[in-house]
């Protein structure tokens, strides 16, 4: 008996997507070999080292584990998806956050949803579910502090305090409730 292909529908990375799969195909095997974006990583196919960490509809998942059938209508973000131009891609490779690479696409993902200012337990936490076997985690907490610092820095330049980010949220909000 033959296989239940199906086409399967999400935005990747900005862009709306339809591949042709098995519904139960890893959304990781589907990332890197239907969609060429081999910039996700496979650690240990068990959901246990992060590596294959993607953004889904804002949350930080292991690729690995999830279906791809799960990812249909969502928003995927890869590695691939911040175009190389994200502060915290700049800040590993400057402060010492990446070494082998095999966790770094994951670690950057998964700090990417922290927030603006994570406390180090914050960063902790949140990466908890990410492991490198080579940098000691030091040079990953400097980079993630960096590009963060960078990140206030830029929006105290623009003017964008407190007050305005309220405002850019309360409009955003509101752009999200209109049918």
């Amino acid at each position: 008996m033959t296989p239940a292909f199906r086409p399967i529908a999400f935005v990747l990375n900005g862009r709306r997507v339809a591949v042709r799969v098995h519904p139960l195909k890893r959304l990781l095997d589907v990332l890197r070999e239907d969609c060429r974006l081999t910039g996700t990583k496979e650690g240990c196919g068990e959901g246990e080292c992060g590596a294959c960490t993607v953004i889904v509809d804002g949350k930080a998942v292991n690729s690995c584990l999830v279906p791809v059938a799960q990812a249909a209508g969502t928003r995927v973000t890869t590695i691939e998806g911040l175009h190389g131009r994200h502060r915290l891609q700049a800040a590993f490779a400057e402060l010492g956050g990446a070494q082998c690479g095999i966790c770094t696409p994951g670690m950057i993902l998964a700090a990417s949803t922290l927030g603006p200012k994570p406390t180090l337990d914050e960063v902790r936490t949140g990466l908890a579910g990410n492991i490198c076997r080579c940098t000691g985690y030091e040079g990953i907490y400097r980079a993630i502090k960096a590009a963060n610092k960078a990140r206030g820095a830029r929006r105290e330049a623009r003017g964008e305090g407190r007050e305005a980010r309220g405002t850019a949220r309360a409009r955003t909000a509101a752009r999200r409730r209109r049918p």
